[in-house]
């Protein structure tokens, strides 16, 4: 009797419960799982419509602009860190690019058993007495005759103003002014004397940084090889294969770069040296010797030691001479680019011109005259490591040609 009153009771509580939740046995359940599957569908339709606004043409778009400009902005902060530290790093770059340079002789001496530290002040020295002497020469060609030099660039340069001035579409005299004032404003600004010495007046810094220098190249030439490896230790696997690859080609670069550059302008300056002492151009010595030091800043010094020559044999032996002058300014640097340079430096080396004209233009902002002549090299090292970002042969995926992008 208690066991059917109990189910009664359970009965009548159920039917109160089909009810109120409006009639249907389970539909509690059911209006749950409804309401969660309704909810799941609404995320999943969200999700689509934003994979779908971001996988269109407008949301690639927006996507590559934001990973730009975070690579901007690295780049940003990395040129800003490293230019207000310009005084250790220009030291330590033009100490490893000296250590590179001299590496074929410190393997050499290592092969011979000689002492790491003895091998290191002999290369030191051999340095410091190829820097001394080239430095005595370039001094002692010019300092007597640097005066003339100037004087005959200026009456040069003052005589062909005069001939753009007869021209029909000559700038005015005050515009041909401004434009000289803003140039030579520029060139004595502090920016454009900016670098490791940071103006002429700066002797401290210059310095500090020389000696810095020095030490650092010590170093590098004595310990190099377990510097490198010390800087392996976090690479394993196929990053550790690409770190090796990218210090080999780094300091082959480097190397053969300098090296290249030295012999081809030390070619330059004996060629351009006997054309303008054939044509009886005046001052020819320290015009060669010129041309020796601007042929390292690639395009723009060749270009400025043939017309300061051009404007020397204008004004001493008259307009015919000065195109000869040109004429053979020109065949010197073709001959340079199209049999020197390969032979010398390599065409795995040899950069375009838009990409040199590129680099030197930035490395003058950020730089000034140590820039450019920084840019180069620096530049053709970047190109190295995309050659073998892939392996030893096998350039970055982007930089391949189309035939070996569409094999791998």
């Amino acid at each position: 009797m208690f066991g059917g009153q109990a189910q009664r009771q359970l009965a009548r509580r159920v039917a109160e419960l089909e009810r109120r939740t409006g009639g249907a046995p389970g539909s509690a359940g059911a209006r749950a799982s409804d309401e969660g599957g309704a909810s799941l569908g609404a995320h999943d339709a969200a999700t689509g419509r934003a994979a779908r606004a971001w996988g269109d043409g407008f949301g690639l778009i927006a996507t590559r602009s934001l990973q730009v400009i975070v690579v901007l902005a690295l780049t940003a902060i990395v040129v800003l860190g490293l230019r207000s530290l310009s005084t250790v790093v220009i030291p330590i770059l033009l100490a490893l690019i000296l250590a590179s340079t001299f590496s074929p002789v410190m393997r050499a001496l290592r092969s011979r058993n000689v002492p790491p530290a003895l091998a290191t002040v002999l290369v030191l020295l051999a340095i410091a007495v190829l820097l001394t002497g080239v430095g005595w020469l370039i001094v002692w060609a010019v300092q007597d005759e640097w005066d003339e030099l100037a004087e005959q660039a200026h009456d040069g340069f003052t005589q062909v103003l005069e001939w753009v001035q007869t021209l029909p579409f000559a700038p005015s005299g005050d515009q041909i002014a401004e434009w000289q004032k803003t140039v030579v404003d520029f060139v004595t600004s502090a920016q454009f004397g900016s670098g490791a010495i940071a103006g002429v007046g700066a002797i401290t810094g210059f310095v500090t940084g020389l000696v810095l220098m020095i030490v650092v190249l010590f170093f590098f030439l004595k310990d190099g090889p377990q510097i490198w490896q010390f800087l392996l230790r976090p690479f394993t696997g196929s990053a550790l294969a690409r770190a090796e690859r990218a210090g080999e080609k780094t300091v082959a670069t480097l190397g053969s770069y300098v090296r290249g550059t030295a012999a081809v302008a030390a070619v330059d300056a004996i060629g351009i040296w006997i054309g303008l002492a054939v044509l009886q151009v005046p001052l020819a010595l320290p015009l060669a010797v010129l041309v020796f030091v601007l042929a390292f800043i690639p395009i723009v010094g060749a270009t400025l030691a043939g017309i300061l020559a051009a404007l020397v044999a204008l004004v001493a032996n008259g307009p015919i001479n000065a195109v000869l002058v040109v004429g053979v300014v020109v065949l010197v640097n073709q001959l340079e680019g199209n049999f020197l340079q390969p032979v010398l430096m390599g065409r795995a080396l040899k950069l375009h011109s838009l990409v040199i004209l590129l680099a030197l233009t930035i490395g003058t902002v950020l730089g000034g005259v140590l820039g450019a002549v920084l840019a180069v090299p620096i530049a053709a090292v970047a190109w190295g490591i995309i050659q073998v970002w892939d392996g030893p042969s096998t350039p970055a995926k982007w930089f391949r040609p189309r035939g070996d992008a569409a094999l791998r």
